[in-house]
């Protein structure tokens, strides 16, 4: 990686202090379009002094912005949301070319972020606090939820909206200042987000974005002056991040890898059962945190095996800004090399390969990096395609023969992060939703993603930290609260004389 060459491609800028400036740094990297690997961009990895500066111009004005009245937060929010609704199209336009995403998925990636947006406009309500009158004689308690000071966000390539959607909005409007570090691999969308954050009237300094590698991530991870970091992406970075940032006295958040399990039950709706497994499986091209990558086939519904196979097959792959497009290109040829050796190892470990996309040509695109939907049956939980998080366009399949086996089975896998029961009984989806140990469960939903007023609570191997990303959960990670008790005297009050208890009277 080396400094950008004066030509025609643009430079993605950092945000510090309300200015988008250029890069000092001689280390940069190539925004490629993972469809046709044509350069979009040149981003830099920000040196040390320039992340420096952006934590310092966030500490300046945390000052004044943390004073700022409540509903002129709120206005900006509004604000913000009504930006982002307007420029949805021109903006996913813009993450499908740099993501690989369908258009249709880019504008929910952007949707799915918009809602926290929209929750962030109740803040009002959100950060008030509790009042107790006369806890004791004539003393009153109550709390206060004060903002931390500068915050931190480090963002995945696979959800360039949603993400920081996630992050700096309740980070800022419950008072904070930000720093944000998108994905070096695709910051051309978040950027367009930022820029609608300042125009909704963010004031200088309260959101800066700096760009890099481990290096940025460190810096920030070890910075004095930033009180709590929120991340998402791999279970290796994220552990890494929640340690490192931990030791230097930060509360954070890691959201991280995961093994999303389906379990089906013969009684399940056949169609739209498969319709869902489908959809959450390839949708994304697997590039979900979310994604459905193990369906577990209990007693008679291993017969829907050929169903799942047929409708798999049948997907469209090609890039993301063609019509019709099911399934676009992963987002480097690093990730597909990656995807294509663990569908290797699957062959080699002795599962069954009942569908191969590994030579799949797009017409048009053969430089995209594209695998088609694959499907494994025969698997077991020793193998890596079980063990390991693909994050590709890979559906495996196990069967068991009762539900209570489905359900050990997936308590025994590290990962928390979601999981689904495909069933039309009730006695067995009040079962499974009692004893799964996973966070985040959906009946007959194979994507169980919380809207922003409830939390995202995904649990054990997927997540590190005690509050999830956004709903009430994040306005606790995202303030300090604080008691007061207070009691006032007139000047005909009673004098109770010296108390050397620790009672209240």
């Amino acid at each position: 990686m080396n400094a950008p060459a004066s030509n025609a491609i643009d430079t993605v800028k950092l945000l510090i202090d309300g200015q988008w400036q250029g890069s000092q740094s001689a280390e940069w990297r190539d925004v490629l379009n993972p469809a046709t690997q044509q350069v979009l961009a040149r981003v830099p990895f920000a040196t040390l002094a320039e992340v420096d500066a952006a934590v310092a111009a966030a500490r300046r004005a945390f000052k004044t912005w943390r004073l700022t009245p409540l509903g002129a937060r709120m206005r900006i929010m509004l604000k913000l949301q009504a930006l982002i609704r307007e420029h949805s199209p021109r903006i996913a336009k813009i993450l499908s070319a740099e993501q690989g995403k369908t258009l249709a998925d880019a504008e929910g990636d952007i949707f799915r972020g918009l809602e926290v947006v929209e929750h962030a406009c109740s803040i009002g309500s959100l950060q008030m606090g509790e009042f107790a009158e006369n806890v004791a004689g004539a003393v009153d308690t109550y709390t206060l939820h004060q903002p931390l000071g500068v915050c931190a966000g480090i963002t995945p390539f696979n959800f360039p909206a949603m993400i920081p959607l996630w992050m700096f909005p309740m980070a800022i409007v419950s008072g904070n200042t930000f720093v944000l570090k998108p994905s070096e691999q695709d910051p051309l969308s978040t950027v367009e987000l930022v820029k609608l954050a300042l125009e909704a009237g963010v004031p200088a300094g309260v959101l800066n974005v700096v760009h890099g590698g481990k290096e940025v991530v460190d810096a920030l991870c070890t910075h004095k002056d930033i009180k709590a970091m929120s991340f998402v992406g791999s279970t290796a970075v994220g552990t890494h991040v929640y340690n490192l940032a931990g030791q230097h006295g930060k509360r954070v958040q890691a959201m991280m890898g995961a093994k999303n399990h389906a379990v089906v039950l013969p009684d399940a709706n056949r169609q739209q059962t498969l319709n869902a497994l489908v959809g959450a499986g390839f949708g994304a091209a697997g590039q979900r945190c979310m994604a459905t990558s193990v369906v577990v086939l209990v007693g008679a519904a291993r017969q829907w095996l050929p169903d799942l196979k047929a409708l798999a097959q049948n997907l469209k792959v090609n890039a993301g800004s063609e019509a019709g497009t099911d399934v676009g290109p992963l987002i480097s040829a690093r990730a597909k090399q990656r995807v294509l050796e663990l569908i290797e190892s699957g062959v080699r470990e002795g599962a069954t390969l009942e569908l191969d996309g590994r030579d799949v040509v797009v017409p048009g695109f053969e430089q995209g990096n594209f695998i088609g939907p694959t499907l494994f049956s025969g698997v077991t939980t020793e193998m890596r395609i079980y063990t390991e998080e693909i994050f590709g366009p890979v559906l495996v399949v196990l069967e068991v023969d009762t539900l209570d086996q489905a359900i050990e089975l997936i308590n025994r896998n590290p990962y928390g992060n979601g999981t689904g029961l495909f069933t039309q009984s009730g006695a067995a989806a009040r079962k499974f939703q009692s004893e799964i140990d996973v966070g985040q469960v959906g009946i007959n939903i194979p994507i169980p993603v919380p809207v922003p007023f409830f939390s995202f609570t995904g649990s054990r191997g997927s997540r590190l930290g005690d509050l999830g990303p956004y709903g009430k959960q994040v306005l606790q990670f995202y303030t300090q609260t604080k008691t007061v008790t207070a009691r006032w005297f007139d000047d005909d009050s009673v004098n109770d004389g010296v108390n050397t208890t620790i009672n209240l009277r």
